[in-house]
């Protein structure tokens, strides 16, 4: 295996909603090696999917990316984010509701924070949106690995009846979008 020498391995800590969906996005972009689905933000340690399904931890499901900077940028990231989500709904996405649901950036950098305010300005200013974007730019403290069955949802369970209306559409309307994106 070549050592690429200009790999630049970041990290990217997104909430979108339910955390298979950013998953099963985020998997298909270039330059990204890992989306492992995880919980963070909250008070309570290593927290278990009922625990923060049950919105008391202040926790948010959300996608770790690691990624090559060298070929995808933080701010692409950021665009695709903005485009498979609703960022103008608080604590929810389509009929997942409650806090664990936040439209969020967790950041592990200043450059990142910088970024992220950027992109929010730009998005608004384009007028995508009717309502304001209330995604919430927070630092990224400790991250919490979602349990075994959560990974790779998508890819294991297709015939899940909400991969299937959820998710599939999603990830179809994503493709179309990005397709500059995409793996080969």
């Amino acid at each position: 295996m070549m050592n690429n020498q200009n790999q630049q391995t970041e990290i990217a800590v997104l909430g979108a909603g339910c955390f298979w969906c950013t998953e099963a996005v985020f998997q298909n972009l270039k330059g990204v090696s890992s989306v492992l689905p995880g919980y963070t933000g909250g008070s309570l340690e290593n927290p278990s999917y009922e625990q923060v399904c049950g919105g008391n931890t202040g926790h948010v499901e959300v996608a770790k990316i690691e990624f090559d900077s060298s070929v995808i940028s933080f701010k692409q990231l950021l665009e695709v984010f903005f485009a498979v989500h609703d960022p103008t709904t608080k604590d929810r996405q389509g009929n997942d509701v409650g806090a664990q649901y936040a439209s969020a950036i967790f950041y592990s950098s200043p450059q990142q924070k910088q970024v992220a305010e950027e992109v929010i300005k730009e998005v608004e200013a384009e007028k995508i949106y009717s309502s304001p974007i209330v995604t919430e730019i927070r630092p990224l403290e400790k991250f919490y690995l979602a349990e075994n069955y959560h990974q790779n949802y998508y890819l294991n369970n297709p015939g899940n009846p909400y991969c299937a209306v959820v998710i599939s559409p999603k990830v179809k309307k994503f493709r179309e979008k990005f397709s500059m994106l995409l793996k080969s």
